[in-house]
């Protein structure tokens, strides 16, 4: 029994190893298992933080490209006007230079002169009637008759015209105002004729010496310090502290006529309006801070409007909504403006003259897609891109149409392309990424939907704030010359003055005509009651009267 018990016991044992060792077994599989599941787990976490780490490095680095463009590259996918100009220039001119190189059989041989060349016809053109002109007549050394007959008979002449030019000169107007009195009697007084009126008593210069800085200095964008140097080499020091001092004392007596300006554009039903930036010194600090330039256009050649086009610029130290919303004031109606929410303060019913109607800007949605298309070469961005492209070639068929034209080729050809960009827009957005930089720019789409539309419902209404952004452009080239404005008030009155000349432009009347014949009847006492007789679209270049 003994034997028998100690056999049991040593099975008992080994049976209770086993179990032992099973547990272990498993115990060790379910760790390896959970530690399975674990890594399982933190390779999904890892690859979806490298996915989102990769999308974000891609978010930077076409950040940066777009820096890099902003720095050194160009701020449109068109060339812009100024350097498509001066590249058209240098192809000119290198042209020129070849036509100018005589054919290889006109040069001259040895010992024979050169063969004179057939003169090419000028193509037609007429100097306008007021340019002076002076006749010279050129007479042969000799007009008798080699033959001995005696004087030649004149039977013809050639005539041809050049431009030649004469340098701009200074005249100094000395104004005499003789005195009389009776040599008889002693009470007739002393008579004498008045001082002929003039804007800056005492001053120095006269209107159309002002007129010719004023408009140097905003329509040609040459600096006041750059314009010291020219009346320099005339031998007449003009600091440009005197420069300035007459263009704001000029900029004075031009802010009712600015003010004018502005109830009249804002008496339309439809305005655009854009904000950007300018550097103007902080007298403080000692360096530059950045200020903003408001711009308020009306423009309705587009769709054959009966109101002239103008411009209104207004200097505030801030891009706050509030700005934009003070240079508005007194107008209701349509507001077509970029995507910039300071505008949304714009929609409140308790707003005086109530809320406007946004309508936002296709092109700015088009360039976010063709930044993206540009750097990575989307396939979506390049679809987006050619739906807008239809969109834009049926607005070219109704420029200059009338509203009601307008309006029903848009609802018949435009509002299908639009329903459907909608439809396409939705899908794209929910498969692509909201963070990635093709999401942010689908983005812009979908936040101004309903502005995006509004030009399906007004014939007035423009896809685009390309209009406004056309009169940014002067400002900008004022900018680039002049580097900044002098003060809070010197940007005030650039603002004030750069308006005026830019509506002139606008209207297609010659800036130094009407602000010199401004000048001179405000000086000469024109009535206020009176003052939207000298807006630029009412000046008659012929006789220079309203």
């Amino acid at each position: 029994m003994a034997v028998v018990s100690a056999a049991l016991a040593e099975m008992e044992s080994r049976l209770d190893e086993e179990r032992s060792a099973r547990r272990t077994a498993q115990e060790r599989a379910a760790r390896q298992k959970a530690e399975a599941v674990r890594l399982a787990s933190e390779t999904a976490r890892l690859g979806a933080e490298n996915a989102d780490l990769s999308e974000q490095v891609r978010r930077l680095e076409h950040l940066n490209d777009e820096f890099r463009k902003l720095l050194f590259g160009k701020k449109s996918e068109k060339l812009p006007p100024d350097d498509r100009q001066l590249s058209f220039e240098d192809l000119g001119i290198a042209v020129a230079e070849a036509g100018a190189e005589p054919p290889a059989d006109d040069r001259e041989d040895e010992g024979n002169a050169p063969r004179r060349r057939k003169r090419t016809a000028r193509p037609g053109f007429r100097f306008p009637e007021h340019v002076e002109r002076r006749t010279e007549v050129i007479e042969p050394e000799s007009t008798l008759c080699p033959c001995g007959c005696g004087e030649m008979a004149r039977i013809g002449e050639d005539r041809s015209e050049r431009l030649d030019f004469v340098p701009a000169k200074c005249v100094v107007v000395e104004t005499v105002r003789p005195r009389y009195a009776c040599n008889w009697c002693k009470g007739g007084g002393v008579v004498q004729a008045a001082a002929p009126p003039a804007l800056i008593e005492g001053g120095l210069p006269t209107e159309a010496l002002l007129a010719h800085v004023i408009v140097s200095k905003y329509a040609d964008h040459l600096p006041l310090y750059r314009q010291t140097q020219m009346f320099a080499r005339q031998g007449i020091e003009l600091h440009r502290a005197t420069l300035a001092d007459w263009v704001g004392k000029a900029s004075f007596h031009l802010r009712p006529l600015v003010d004018r300006l502005a109830e009249d554009l804002k008496a339309s039903g439809k305005l655009g309006m854009d904000e950007t930036p300018v550097p103007v010194l902080d007298p403080g600090r000692g360096k530059t801070k950045q200020g903003y330039m408001w711009t308020m256009v009306r423009d309705e050649r587009p769709w054959s409007g009966s109101d002239p086009p103008g411009v209104v610029y207004g200097y505030a130290p801030g891009r706050g909504g509030k700005h934009g919303e003070a240079l508005l004031e007194g107008f209701s109606g349509t507001l077509q403006v970029d995507g910039y929410a300071g505008y949304n303060r714009l929609r409140r019913h308790d707003r005086p003259g109530g809320a406007l109607t946004l309508a936002y800007c296709w092109t700015h949605g088009r360039r976010g897609l063709k930044e993206v298309h540009d750097s990575s070469g989307s396939p979506i961005a390049r679809e987006g891109l050619a739906r807008i492209a239809r969109l834009y070639a049926i607005e070219g068929r109704v420029r200059g149409e009338h509203p009601a034209t307008r309006q029903f080729v848009r609802w018949t050809e435009s509002a299908p392309l639009v329903n459907a960009f909608g439809a396409w827009l939705d899908e794209q957005r929910s498969r692509v990424s909201p963070r990635s930089r093709l999401g942010e720019k689908l983005a812009y789409f979908a936040r101004h939907w309903d502005g995006l539309l509004v030009f399906l419902h007004d014939g007035r209404v423009e896809m685009d704030t390309n209009f406004v952004e056309n009169r940014i452009r002067p400002l900008k080239l004022t900018k680039k010359n002049a580097l900044f404005a002098g003060h809070d008030e010197g940007a005030v009155a650039w603002a004030r003055i750069a308006s005026l000349i830019e509506t002139c432009k606008m209207n297609g009347v010659e800036p130094y005509a009407w602000l010199r014949s401004a000048l001179e009847r405000i000086a000469a006492g024109h009535p206020m009651s009176r003052i939207h007789e000298l807006l630029p679209w009412n000046f008659d270049a012929g006789t220079g009267n309203r």
